[in-house]
């Protein structure tokens, strides 16, 4: 069963952190700049390690160039 959950990212982060904000709201601090996909790239890997998933079961399906974005998990 896919899970939906929102995000808010902050980029250039000093540590990186993935913090539970409520029920299915998270908020994610990557040291990734938003440059060539990068900050997404490292997104989604704190993502699979977080929840214990692999890399290809987490889909960005809104907000590809925004700070606020929707995550599907698989």
């Amino acid at each position: 069963m896919a899970r939906k959950i929102l995000l808010t990212v902050k980029l250039l982060a000093k540590k990186e952190t993935v913090t539970q904000q409520s029920n299915n709201e998270y908020r994610v601090a990557v040291h990734a700049p938003a440059e060539d996909g990068r900050a997404n790239a490292r997104l989604i890997e704190l993502l699979a390690e977080h929840f214990h998933t692999a890399k290809a079961n987490i889909h960005i399906l809104h907000g590809h160039g925004s700070r606020k974005k929707l995550i599907e998990i698989d």
